[in-house]
């Protein structure tokens, strides 16, 4: 498959478009962040919010 027909999803923290990788190809669905430092500062930031 080439690389311009993989599915795409918009990163939750930083709004970037990222596509699909083959590592993620069993938890695709629950992939919510195009990479671990999104993912991180999105969890430090859920912690200093007050709610």
């Amino acid at each position: 498959m080439k690389k311009q027909h993989l599915p795409q999803k918009i990163c939750q923290h930083c709004q970037r478009p990222y596509t699909w990788r083959k590592k993620w190809e069993k938890v695709w669905l629950e992939v919510k962040y195009c990479s671990t430092a999104c993912s991180t500062a999105a969890r430090s930031n859920r912690k200093q919010s007050p709610q």
